[in-house]
């Protein structure tokens, strides 16, 4: 009978060895492949022979003295040192920070070594052709909506809430976010790479158990499944498609088997491949499971909860609030324009700060709240108050916006 000891000796070998696989394999969903090298290299580290920044120095010198010429071996010599990369994080206890910042840092350790304009935000528009679309061209968002969008969708995510929420609607929700986050494209290169770590170290926070197996031998087709979750042609009556992507996660999450063959993603599939297959027949066969407080609480925050009771939920103006706001962001002139409201204190004192007080709209800029672009979203709370108001009492509400006066 193995010891405790050698038995979390032989755990930790295999999460290693798992990071390893999955950091090679990452390389895949940018059609690039690690070499025979990097794989020995790793090999001997699982097994403590040399550290990760042996594997890290033993990488930088291997391709110095190739000095291959360009072209030749810098696809090769790029998925190795990402990987190498992306491995050392993994291994670590780093966070998923859902900021514009802390995703500017998670890119410049990714590609560390390999791109130069290291987290900055692309500076031009980005078109690609893909495979699966058919060769078709998918439009990335505009440049100049790069930066907004994506402080919008990194606030919105940080505002959801995760509480007893169910398996599928887990799924269907952080398919969406990492497809929204993969669409914006905040970078010139890496960031299909870059949308998988981030996803990884998430769910690592939320403490969501999950398959590495899932990225180390479907990363292409992850690549893929995001393409489909963001891309319409009306002409050739093609909608968005998210539920290959939620495929992925429900194989990775809840230990279901579909078979993630690209062949399935594709727009115009062959007879054999337009239906997916999965071997088990299982609707779920685990549940997803979501630490409780995983983001860290300011004692601001704390004293701001403790008021949250001293705030009326039914008060009609929250309600207006609320249904003015819905799945937008919007900045306080825009609020008020909606509500046919002209006195700016009064409607600080009377309608948002009461609204912010009970937890039901949230900042976009949380740390600057007199942010020159400050705008306001409802929190999952909101969301779900104005849920349960019904669409027969908000359409009310709506006609009441189109008066001239409230």
């Amino acid at each position: 009978m193995k010891s405790t000891s050698e038995h979390t000796k032989e755990t930790k070998l295999g999460n290693m060895a798992a990071i390893w696989q999955t950091a090679i394999g990452l390389q895949a969903s940018d059609g690039l492949s690690a070499s025979d090298y990097l794989i020995q290299c790793s090999q001997k580290h699982v097994s403590g022979q040399i550290t990760i920044d042996d594997v890290q120095n033993l990488i930088q010198d291997y391709y110095q003295d190739r000095k291959a010429q360009e072209g030749e071996d810098s696809e090769t010599e790029e998925a190795d040192k990402v990987a190498v990369n992306i491995a050392a994080l993994l291994m670590t206890e780093t966070e998923a920070e859902l900021s514009v910042a802390g995703l500017s840092k998670l890119h410049s350790i990714i590609f560390k070594g390999v791109y130069e304009n290291l987290g900055v935000l692309r500076d031009f528009e980005e078109y690609i052709r893909e495979w699966v679309l058919g060769g078709d061209t998918l439009r990335f968002t505009n440049l100049e909506n790069v930066p907004e969008e994506l402080e919008n969708c990194l606030a919105k995510e940080n505002a959801y809430s995760y509480d007893n929420i169910s398996p599928d609607n887990f799924i269907a929700h952080i398919s969406a976010f990492v497809a929204k986050i993969w669409h914006i494209c905040p970078f010139g290169d890496g960031n299909t790479r870059l949308t998988a770590v981030l996803t990884i170290l998430y769910l690592k926070q939320l403490g969501v158990s999950f398959n590495f197996d899932t990225f180390k031998n479907n990363s292409w087709y992850f690549h893929n499944a995001l393409a489909r979750a963001n891309y319409q042609n009306s002409v050739k009556n093609i909608n968005y498609e998210p539920i290959y992507l939620e495929r992925f996660f429900r194989n990775m999450l809840l230990g279901e088997q579909w078979e993630l063959r690209n062949r399935y993603v594709h727009v115009r599939p062959a007879a054999e491949w337009r239906v997916q297959p999965k071997a088990n027949n299982n609707t779920t066969t685990g549940q997803v499971e979501v630490k409780k407080n995983t983001r860290k609480v300011k004692e601001s925050d704390k004293k701001q909860t403790s008021e949250i009771r001293k705030i009326e939920p039914e008060s009609p103006n929250l309600l207006f609030l609320a249904a003015a706001i819905g799945e937008d962001f919007m900045s306080v002139k825009e609020i008020m324009d909606k509500l046919h409201l002209k006195g700016r204190d009064n409607f600080l004192k009377s309608y948002l700060t009461p609204a912010i007080q009970s937890g039901m709209v949230c900042l976009l800029y949380p740390s600057v709240p007199r942010h020159p672009r400050q705008k306001y979203l409802l929190t999952q709370k909101g969301l779900d108050f104005l849920k349960d108001k019904g669409p027969e009492m908000i359409a009310r509400i709506e006609r009441h916006f189109k008066r001239s006066e409230i």
